[in-house]
């Protein structure tokens, strides 16, 4: 293997798109040819105080760049966070102070030192070039894009449709963004595929001001623990990175097989082949307590591993369960040959939320009945006298459902 294959295989890991890959490996083998690191830029709006694992999918490629020698910028959006990014939205964010942006992100510098190296990473704020910038210089770095170019991106687009406000500061945010690689001299650009419109930006202000056009690489969104929405605060489904060392495993643990596996590929550099060969449980508590070392220390995610195997041997099936039904032949349709659907006798428990939920919890693994992995939502299961069934939901709920006629 060569040292630019060697290079590529990192980067590409995890990667959704590249643009270009031919200009990525012409501007890798030109830095190993003349060893000059290139500038690997992410940038970070600090519109909420906590990062969680979501947040990390671009911080730990930083950190694949530079494992390679390269120099990565931390970019904080301090500047643009009193805009609000548009991506995505289907309204005008509404714009943070200067205190609240500076108080966040002074726990984000706290934060990404967890993963990156300090003493090898760069961390700017684009209010150091756009807080000094002219009314002047402004309308000429505006002059380098037109409103039919902003239009295309698919939120204003679907806004200006719908005949819902965009404001015209809400245009200078992607102008901004595009602008920091202009003042960063940046070689590539890392964000998340919804960030891509803001990425091609910088690309095409990059050649209007002179510059080598930065390579774009996009990564995925990574899901929360719901296993399908993209990780979020709002949402409920994310693990921050200062969560209890206690409480990060046993989020850790909650998610599916399918996603441990994604999660491995964007968050650790295990082979994942290898991962896959083990046991589930097996692969998740080794997942889970190498991102709890990572943010709180070996020691921590050691003594979570002990204790999260402690309870839940201890609560193989407890003697109180959280939930009893007993069910008569009146909640059957068939008193002859009684029986009832996976998802609604989840769902009769109340531990899930709705059946929809149910449905997710079966098809994900997440439904134990004495003992047995439950994925097939369409399933019945009959009904019989004195034959209680054993119901695990999730890692942590228990309930017994019981048939009387």
């Amino acid at each position: 293997m060569t040292e630019l294959t060697r290079h590529m295989d990192l980067i590409l890991r995890g990667a959704v798109e590249v643009i270009q890959q031919s200009e990525l490996e012409s501007k890798l083998a030109r830095s190993l040819k003349e060893q000059r690191p290139l500038r690997v830029k992410a940038g970070f709006d600090p519109t909420a105080p906590d990062l969680h694992l979501g947040h990390t999918v671009l911080i730990h490629k930083l950190k694949h760049f530079q494992d390679l020698g390269h120099q990565v910028i931390f970019l904080i959006g301090d500047f643009t966070g009193m805009i609000g990014d548009p991506t995505g939205v289907s309204h005008t964010r509404v714009a943070l102070t200067k205190e609240k942006v500076r108080d966040n992100a002074t726990t984000y510098e706290r934060q990404i030192f967890k993963i990156l190296d300090p003493a090898r990473t760069i961390v700017e704020f684009n209010s150091r070039w756009m807080g000094t910038m002219t009314a002047e210089a402004l309308i000429q770095v505006s002059a380098h894009y037109n409103v039919a170019r902003m239009l295309e991106r698919e939120d204003f687009h679907t806004r200006y449709h719908e005949q819902k406000p965009i404001s015209i500061h809400e245009f200078l945010y992607p102008l901004i963004q595009g602008y920091d690689s202009v003042a960063l001299k940046a070689d590539v650009e890392l964000g998340g595929t919804d960030q891509k419109f803001n990425l091609l930006v910088g690309r095409d202000l990059q050649r209007d001001f002179g510059q080598e056009a930065q390579v774009v690489l996009t990564m995925p969104l990574l899901e929360g623990t719901d296993g399908v929405r993209k990780m979020s605060k709002s949402l409920g489904n994310y693990i921050a990175l200062e969560d209890k060392p206690e409480d990060q495993f046993g989020k850790l643990m909650s998610i599916s097989d399918a996603l441990m596996l994604r999660y491995y590929e964007l968050l650790t550099t295990e082979n994942v082949a290898h991962i896959a060969a083990l046991h589930p449980m097996e692969a998740k508590q080794r997942l889970a307590e190498h991102i709890v070392a990572r943010y709180h220390g070996e020691s921590a995610g050691q003594e979570a591993r002990v204790k999260f195997q402690q309870t839940f041997q201890e609560r193989e099936f407890p003697e109180e369960p959280d939930a009893r039904v007993l069910l008569r032949v009146t909640d059957v349709a068939d008193p002859s040959a009684p029986a009832m659907g996976l998802i609604d006798l989840v769902a009769r428990t109340k531990l899930v939320p709705s059946k929809s939920e149910a449905r997710r919890l079966i098809v994900q693994g997440g439904i134990e009945i004495d003992e047995q992995k439950q994925t097939d939502p369409t399933v019945s299961l009959a009904l019989r006298p004195n034959h209680p069934y054993r119901f695990r939901i999730g890692r942590r709920k228990f309930a017994i459902v019981e048939f009387h006629p």
